[in-house]
This record gives C-alpha cells, structure tokens and sequence, in this order.
C-alpha cells in the first residue's frame, strides 16, 4: 500500500511551489493514471514516490510517505522506474544490462527478459547506439522483468506510434499478476481509459479530481471530458482569439 499524507514541493533554484498538500492511499494491486497539463508536478510527484527525487529539508515538506510501511528510499529494489528518459546504463548491451539489473533487483527475471528483447527485436549491441524508440523498448522490457510489486512509469507511449503503443500495452496486460500497483504519468488519456483502475488529476499544485474508473463510466461520463471540465477547458477559445486578431 501507498500511503501519502501532506506532501508539498518546491525546486529550490526557482522558489515556486510545485506540489501542495498532497495526500492518498493507493491498495495493493491498483492501476492508477496520473493526468494534467505539462508543468502540474506530474513526474515530480512519481519521482519522489520512487525515492529517485530526494526530498530536501529547504524544497519539500511531508508528513509521511509509506510504501508498505517504509520510505521509498527504503523500498527501491521493490519499485521498477520505467521513465521516458531511461535509466538503461549506455556502454552496456542489453544482456549485459540485464546481468547487471539481476544482482539488484532479487525477482529479476532472465528468461523473460530475454523473451521481451527478442519480442521488440533488440539487438546485442550498446544502447548508446540505440535509437530513442529502441531505448523505450529496453526501458520497458528491464522495468517488467524486475518482477516488482511496485510500477511506476512515466510517460511510456511519448513518441511511439500506435503499433508500438499497443504492444507496449499489450505487453504490460501480460505481465500482470494482479498483485502489483502500477502508477502511471502520461497524456494519453483516451487510449489508456480502459486499462486503470483509477485517476488522479493534477492541477495547480494539487490532486483536484480522484476518480474510480467504474464509478465514472457508470455516471455515463469519459475521462477526457472529466478532464476538460475539472481543468476550465474552453473548447472554441481559439475562436475568441482570432476574433480579436481579426479586430486588430
């Protein structure tokens, strides 16, 4: 279980609040979007979940965050970080890589691993020489094989096209036990509907909308229109706009 309670965040070198007052409880075995527009503290909010973004003293103040009742940096070998910016180690070879991954991580599955690389036909030569979509599928296929119980991924679908989307998903659908909690940050909010148990929108410091998935397709709703509707969206603002060019 996750369990967050007044988290708040500022980056020191620019002295604005990111996050404010954040607090939840994620169960065991929740597959939760986290959704707002770019600069809502999307990826700070995962990072710092993951232990990867360290709080400092100056620049975040939290209560308490609790992944099975220790910090995360306590828990880092039970959290797999599939990130858009990769954590891959450049000058090794995918199999290298995974060697290198087994010693850390104790579930660290080989023999999938392996079966993920030859799946999105990765070759045995250093990543540094990877294409960006190439080192997306690496990311992927290390992230899944650590076996976790912990998944969190940062926009994972940025750039792909939509053959790769959907064997990214369908890829993360098999590897499921139904057991882990996977927390996810991205943009793509009508492709991955389906797929989560629950969404969190993020916007202007704070967690404004926490929505069960059952509980919004009952209501006839979808989470795009949600979305637009928490946020202030105006649908033909750019009529306005050229209005008034066109008065200039």
């Amino acid at each position: 279980m996750i369990d967050v309670k007044y988290l708040s965040f500022f980056y020191d070198d620019i002295k604005h609040e990111i996050l404010e007052d954040i607090k939840f409880t994620i169960p065991d075995g929740q597959i939760v979007g986290i959704f707002g527009v770019n600069g809502a503290g999307k990826s700070t909010l995962l990072r710092i979940l993951a232990g990867v973004l360290t709080q400092k003293e100056e620049s975040a103040t939290c209560n308490d965050i609790r992944i099975d009742g220790k910090s995360p940096l306590e828990q880092r070998k039970n959290i797999a970080c599939i990130f858009e910016e990769g954590t891959f180690l450049a000058d090794l070879t995918p199999m290298e890589y995974g060697r290198f991954l087994s010693d850390f991580y104790p579930n660290f599955d080989m023999v999938y691993y392996e079966k993920l690389l030859q799946f999105f036909h990765l070759e045995e030569r250093v990543s540094a020489k990877f294409s960006r979509g190439e080192r997306a599928k690496l990311e992927m296929a290390a992230g899944l094989a650590k076996r976790t119980k912990y998944i969190f991924m940062d926009e994972p679908f940025l750039g792909k096209d939509i053959l790769v989307k959907q064997d990214f998903l369908h890829m993360l659908a098999g590897s499921l036990t139904g057991e882990e909690t996977l927390l996810m940050v991205t943009h793509e909010l009508d492709f991955m509907e389906s797929f989560l148990d629950r969404a969190f929108l993020l916007h202007e410091k704070k967690i404004i909308l926490d929505i069960c998935m059952d509980d919004l397709h009952q209501s006839g709703k979808n989470l795009t229109a949600t979305f637009k509707e928490a946020v202030g969206y105006e649908e033909r603002a750019y009529q306005n706009i050229w209005k008034k060019l066109e008065k200039i």
